[in-house]
């Protein structure tokens, strides 16, 4: 069980997170994640160091689970009326948000937390959901679409591996064709 699964939601604790969230993500624009420390961030949001050791357990973790909660998508992928273009303009949006510098920071900070895990799965669940509303509104227009361990290990997981792990990023060109060898390949997925 992650330590997020353990807070109730609203008010005192919804709270402490949002002005932790909100310290982190102001002192690591104005100092840099080098320099941050748990003393810092608490005096920022105007809570004590335990409470944030508490509930976090260390500052690792807490990073992390500031990049998880701005990895979460803000609401459904653009629906353009075709899967083709629907996964285009999904997989351009993750790439770019993933390539940049924010983006990368953000997945190495989860990588890096000492959790079982739970901060790695909410991710991957985040990108499962967008692409399985993607494939199912494709499947509810009729049309053959692949299925999402596809996408997720033809298009995310190349890029993500890629960021972590070489020293040349991907091109955008080189993710765009990631995304049409998924698309080559589609099973068919019905409705019902």
């Amino acid at each position: 069980m992650s330590i997020r699964e353990c807070v109730r939601p609203g008010g005192r604790s919804a709270r402490v997170q949002e002005s932790v969230h909100k310290a982190v993500r102001e002192l690591v624009a104005e100092i840099g994640r080098p320099q941050l420390t748990v003393p810092l961030i608490a005096a920022r949001a105007g809570v004590t160091p335990s409470t944030i050791y508490r509930r976090w357990g260390d500052l690792s973790e807490l990073l992390a689970d500031v990049a998880v909660e701005r990895l979460r998508p803000d609401g459904e992928p653009a629906d353009t009326g075709s899967l083709s273009t629907d996964l285009h303009a999904w997989g351009e949006q993750f790439f770019e948000e993933m390539t940049s510098e924010p983006g990368m920071a953000m997945v190495r900070d989860v990588m890096a937390s000492a959790s079982d895990g739970g901060w790695q799965n909410q991710c991957a669940a985040y990108i499962r959901e967008q692409i399985a509303v993607i494939l199912d509104r494709a499947a509810l227009r009729g049309e053959a679409a692949p299925d999402v361990d596809k996408v997720m290990d033809r298009f995310v997981a190349p890029i993500i591996y890629r960021n972590l792990f070489d020293s040349q990023p991907m091109g955008a060109e080189r993710a765009r064709a990631l995304m049409q060898s998924c698309l080559d390949e589609k099973t068919p997925k019905f409705a019902g």
